[in-house]
């Protein structure tokens, strides 16, 4: 069974709320950016979204025809604009014929790309893309691109590239749409391009947090299925709040306890094994290295038990909207215990290469501090347990 069958058969309530705002957008032909938390599950939403036949009748409040058209940038070899749009030209194909568009324009649209294909040429191909999303609409279809990890493209995106995108939608009235995926606002994405450029072809940004309780059940239900995991009903509990709505750790923690080296009997035992899996800990590690150093500070004051100011929320608030982090009764904690442990992990890796990096003498003084923490030192006390031999020299 494949990951595709599995989505599909989710049931509609799945993510219901992210649904209903993608579809009320779309309905609108809104175009909008969906930002989460790197493999947080947003391409697992979209299938579901895509693929599922009552989609449009539930969420797209509207009674015109829709055509979804997923293009996925990790498809992308080189992530550079002419294969970019080389590959939404071949994913237009690919949607029209799985569709009920009548055979002749199917025809024409194939036709379209095997000369785009044959001139290899940039500004053609754009204009071929131009040319089918005319020939859908003409047809009675309204298309959405669905632009998957679109940060891929990094450094290779240019104002002129912004610019073409919205002629796109300025060609076919305002009747195309798209849907955009990232990890981080295009702000920071692409800073080259100006905040105007962005807000022309993306009317908002949709930030999809990790998944609530219950439809964490859902996907657990179906993939612990697909491993044939037996979990006892208190482990399974402590599972889920250890993977806390993110689909990556779930589903790594699903095929860490397909194949344990060991019986695993309590809840400490489920934690120690699943932080200690080299897969979950290098998602951990990709997690915190996509956050802003303003980010990683705010992270190691939570776990510090330190208060975080008002300006500090203000510089990552990023955190916050993604679900980074979460207020728990007025107590700000990190979403889940495994992405916890490994900001603890590196709180304590980062004192130890400070305190590597002390001179001897430094290292004393650092040593005597901590010895005394909360108490007041007095500078003759400093001089006689760091710099005896100085003492009746004068410091």
């Amino acid at each position: 069974m494949d990951q595709s069958s599995i989505v599909t058969n989710f049931p509609l309530i799945f993510r219901y709320e992210d649904a209903k705002e993608l579809g009320s957008h779309l309905g609108s032909l809104h175009s909008v950016v969906l930002i989460g938390i790197k493999r947080v599950g947003i391409s697992n939403f979209l299938r579901f979204f895509i693929n599922r036949n009552d989609v449009t009748q539930n969420y797209v409040n509207d009674s015109k025809q829709h055509i979804f058209i997923p293009v996925n940038l990790n498809d992308l070899v080189e992530c550079e604009i002419a294969p970019f749009w080389t590959l939404t030209l071949k994913r237009i194909v690919d949607g029209v014929e799985n569709s009920n568009i009548q055979e002749e324009v199917k025809k024409d649209i194939r036709a379209i790309f095997l000369e785009s294909i044959q001139l290899q040429d940039l500004f053609f191909t754009i204009d071929s893309v131009r040319i089918s999303i005319n020939k859908i609409i003409e047809e009675g279809y309204l298309p959405t691109l669905f632009f998957i990890r679109f940060d891929r493209l990094g450094a290779s995106v240019t104002p002129e590239f912004f610019a073409n995108l919205e002629g796109l939608r300025d060609s076919s009235h305002q009747q195309l749409s798209y849907v955009f995926t990232s990890f981080l606002p295009f702000r920071r994405i692409f800073p080259g391009v100006s905040s105007q450029a962005i807000l022309s072809i993306a009317y908002k940004n949709i930030y999809i947090k990790p998944t609530k309780k219950e439809d964490t059940k859902i996907i657990f239900s179906s993939y612990k299925e697909r491993y044939g995991l037996k979990l006892e009903e208190s482990l399974e509990k402590e599972f889920l709040n250890l993977v806390d709505g993110h689909f990556q750790y779930l589903q790594f923690g699903l095929i860490s306890l397909h194949e344990p080296n060991k019986a695993i009997d309590t809840k400490e035992g489920l934690l120690e094994y699943l932080v200690r899996d080299e897969r979950i800990r290098l998602q951990s590690e990709e997690l915190w290295e996509n956050l802003s150093q303003e980010e990683q500070d705010v992270l190691l004051k939570i776990v510090n038990n330190q208060e975080v100011t008002k300006e500090e929320k203000k510089k990552s608030l990023y955190l916050w909207n993604t679900g980074f982090v979460v207020t728990d009764k007025q107590k700000i904690k990190i979403f889940s215990p495994l992405f916890e442990y490994y900001v603890k992990e590196k709180r304590k890796e980062d004192l130890k290469e400070s305190v590597a990096e002390f001179s001897k003498k430094e290292l004393i003084f650092f040593e005597f501090l901590k010895n005394n923490k909360d108490l007041i030192c007095e500078r003759e006390k400093i001089i006689e347990e760091v710099w005896p031999e100085a003492e009746d020299l004068g410091i």
